[in-house]
């Protein structure tokens, strides 16, 4: 069956394209724009000076390439004029009065007249072109005007000399040689402007340059500060607003956001400090009682088990709530702390390894540290026999890495351990006390430090737990 293919109407091929190109267009604009982020200096001081720089060297170059377009070549090319114009003149003398033999009246008056140094050869060949200089403005315009003017054939010499330029002219049984200053021929003082131009944008550069860092640096104390309380250490103690209204206005909102952190948090340790003193009275109180009360030992044995339980749920609900936060930032041994953790295995009957690279100590608070890598390497001795802890300190960042041949945990619940009070049957949060926080403390500490917990699993076939901080 014979079949008919419709014919594609014409403009629809570049219609197509130009559509295709429209839509590639944003896309290479998105990549233009990434590849310049990538090399584009991150910190604001940097970028700073690229914003104050950069306009100022494309200004001067736009001038700088007007100026030596429109004035330096119209200034060379009317002096090279002039200067052809002379040596056309003394041609003119020689021609019209060829009687005196030794021109020397001629060459006495391009000399004492028009600057010119007038020389007189034999008829010799013309020595061959030199190479063209890299910038010939100059040779171009000698060139030119000597084609225009005298139509003779000629051979120059603007490289030979930096001060003279040579020119020599092919006439009838003689060669004349003529020196000519370069000043004479060549817009020689640009360079004048050039400089000037330079010194002043250096001039403006060092003006510029201390008061934009002076602005910065009050941006710059600011963003230290935060970064010190989002880390938990004290805000430096010479931290006040300064520099523009609006950076002012940003370190007093910091300031009192930060009083006004602190100020809740003291009031809820305050309060639960408080209601713990209370409940231990009353715990207490029980615990009394049932020392002077007669009874079944089983019972009294069952009785003083809750209590017990209760102290240790009441003293998990404080950690938590508390978190460690009074306390202020000190040396931590990673070394001596890992020693400890192998006795504590050898007591669990479990196979512990660890591995340190970089500097053991590191810059965190150290009882929260130490309970946050107790609390999630505790949870691995739990419920797992074979344990590898390895801590990288490098970069002003500590990443410690703990695997475990346990359960794990299936990645759905991975985030829901965390969560206060949430207690799974066959979670790995379940600490001693069996309240769910073991694991919702240890994030709390980590977070409290900068950083922060992340589950996945192990290459040992268990769960791996991730902590990095900054240190």
């Amino acid at each position: 069956m014979a079949t008919t293919q419709l014919e594609q109407p014409k403009g629809s091929g570049l219609r197509d394209l130009a559509l295709r190109t429209l839509r590639a267009m944003p896309r290479a604009w998105n990549r233009f724009w990434r590849l310049i982020a990538l090399y584009m200096p991150k910190r604001l001081y940097a970028r700073s000076l690229i914003i104050v720089i950069a306009p100022m060297i494309l200004l001067q170059s736009v001038i700088a390439f007007v100026f030596m377009e429109r004035h330096w070549q119209t200034v060379t090319q009317r002096l090279s004029q002039a200067t052809i114009s002379d040596i056309a003149a003394v041609i003119d003398m020689m021609e019209t009065y060829p009687h005196d033999a030794d021109y020397a009246n001629i060459i006495r008056i391009a000399q004492d007249r028009m600057q010119l140094k007038v020389d007189l050869l034999p008829p010799d060949p013309l020595p061959p072109p030199g190479p063209k200089p890299f910038f010939s403005i100059l040779d171009e315009a000698l060139s030119s005007e000597i084609t225009r003017q005298i139509n003779r054939p000629f051979w120059i010499d603007t490289v030979g000399n930096s001060n003279v330029v040579e020119v020599r002219v092919q006439l009838e049984g003689k060669v004349l040689r003529v020196f000519v200053r370069r000043s004479q021929a060549y817009a020689s003082n640009t360079h004048i402007f050039l400089i000037w131009m330079v010194g002043t944008s250096l001039v403006l550069l060092m003006i510029a340059i201390p008061f934009l860092r002076n602005q910065i640096r009050p941006i710059l104390t600011l963003a230290e500060a935060a970064e010190s309380f989002g880390k938990g250490r004290p805000m430096p103690r010479d931290f006040r607003p300064r520099g523009a209204d609006e950076v002012r206005r940003a370190g007093f909102a910091f300031i009192q956001m930060r009083e006004r952190i602190e100020r809740q948090i003291e009031q809820r340790t305050a309060m639960l400090t408080g209601v713990s003193h209370d409940l231990r009275t009353i715990l207490t109180r029980f615990k009394l009682q049932l020392a002077l009360a007669g009874g079944k030992s089983e019972t009294k044995a069952a009785l003083n088990q809750d209590i017990d339980d209760m102290q240790s749920m009441l003293e998990g609900y404080l950690s938590f709530a508390r978190g460690e936060a009074a306390e202020d930032t000190g040396r931590f041994d990673l070394k001596a702390y890992f020693q400890k953790l192998g006795e504590e295995a050898q007591l669990r009957g479990c196979k512990l390894t660890t591995t340190l690279t970089g500097d053991p100590a590191v810059h965190v608070r150290p009882n929260a540290f130490a309970r946050l890598l107790s609390n999630v390497i505790g949870n691995a001795f739990r419920y797992a026999k074979t344990v590898e802890v390895h801590a990288n300190h490098g970069r002003g960042s500590l990443t410690v890495t703990i695997d475990d041949n346990g359960p794990g945990i299936a990645p759905d619940k991975r985030e829901e351990v965390f969560k206060p009070f949430l207690r799974l049957d066959e979670a790995r949060n379940l600490d001693a006390s069996g309240t769910g926080l073991g694991l919702s403390i240890a994030r709390d500490i980590a977070r409290s430090h900068g950083g922060d917990i992340s589950l996945e699993d192990s290459p040992l076939g268990g769960l791996r737990a991730v902590i990095t901080v900054p240190a």
